[in-house]
């Protein structure tokens, strides 16, 4: 008789086991207001930190983190992880041991400096902008792959990108450079050299371009013209450059309406009224459309364009001096009307 009681009492705690592990590990514990979220976990975090991060997402932390000890589960895999509606603790940590992670879209365009990058990017991923910037800015890095401090920035390519959320700063910028190789692909190196022109050139003349229309129709009509200036040996004169070595001169922040003769005066490798070339570098982040305009520019003979006073946002090109001029002092005459003076 008391064989059965122990058997009958053995039964029972197995019972009891059985439910409360059921309980703690299958049972669904993830109470969620929509499908799914998605949550980012940190690389080197223990259970208790984690356990922080799912708070908003579990009904009970408690069970969790005793699945976590049930399971022997002490670290989990660093990155962004879809977390959906009525998971239980066994499909979270196996989902968080396994490292099952999804990735992350990242965009960026029109950011003017490395650390205007690196702080965009950050917003996407782990590392902070701090330590993006360092690896990007890495001398030895950059000069391994062909560029210099000036003209870095071309390397980072404006696009849509899919990155895991624990990507390193190193690995991100290794990322960036094989997309920069796979864009200069042979169709585009050849149609540089076609025109005289180094990748990293294009991209310093993609950026003047850039600045100086927002009118997509514009944009290789004007390379065309600055074509035509380089093949000819004429100094670019380009406003927008004149206007970016006042600014790093005198300081970011200033607001630049009307470009004046104090502004063409400045002394700078980037100031194209002064210094014959392209700039050393780009003076902003040239995006692809601005690229492929100088790779594929309007042939005509153009040597001059200035605002359109009539149309906003246009310019009139010209094929001589003495037409231009003309052209120009109505602009100024308009911006005086407008009360523009500097």
């Amino acid at each position: 008789m008391k064989k059965y009681k122990f058997i009958i009492a053995g039964l029972a705690v197995i019972l009891v086991v059985f439910f409360a592990l059921n309980s703690i590990l299958f049972i669904p514990n993830v109470k969620l207001e929509k499908d799914k979220v998605y949550i980012d976990v940190p690389k080197n975090i223990d259970v208790d930190s984690l356990t922080n991060i799912l708070k908003p997402y579990i009904k009970s932390p408690a069970t969790f983190k005793l699945a976590a000890k049930i399971k022997r589960f002490k670290k989990p895999h660093g990155g962004r992880y879809e977390i959906k509606n009525l998971m239980n603790n066994n499909n979270l940590i196996n989902l968080l041991r396994i490292g099952q992670k999804i990735e992350v879209k990242v965009t960026f365009n029109n950011k003017n400096s490395i650390p205007e990058l690196a702080g965009a990017i950050s917003h996407y991923i782990e590392p902070d902008s701090v330590s993006l910037s360092k690896a990007m800015n890495d001398r030895q890095f950059f000069k391994e792959k062909g560029f210099t401090s000036d003209n870095i920035l071309l390397m980072y390519i404006p696009d849509t990108y899919r990155l895991y959320y624990d990507t390193s700063p190193e690995q991100f910028r290794e990322k960036m450079w094989r997309s920069y190789q796979k864009f200069w692909n042979e169709t585009r190196w050849r149609k540089a050299e076609e025109i005289g022109l180094t990748p990293i050139q294009v991209g310093i003349l993609a950026s003047i371009i850039q600045k100086e229309t927002t009118k997509q129709s514009e944009l290789p009509r004007i390379a065309g013209v600055y074509l035509n200036r380089l093949k000819k040996g004429m100094l670019l004169q380009a406003d927008p450059t004149v206007v970016y070595a006042y600014r790093q001169k005198y300081g970011n922040d200033l607001v630049i309406k009307r470009v004046l003769n104090k502004h063409k005066a400045v002394d700078s490798p980037y100031n194209t009224y002064k210094y014959a070339g392209l700039p050393p570098g780009p003076i902003c982040m040239p995006d692809i459309q601005s690229i492929e305009a100088v790779l594929n520019p309007e042939k005509h003979q153009y040597y001059y364009f200035v605002a359109d006073f009539n149309k906003p946002g246009y310019h009139l090109f010209s094929k001589n001096l003495r037409e231009h001029n003309q052209r120009a002092g109505q602009y100024h005459q308009s911006l005086n009307k407008k009360g523009i003076y500097h």
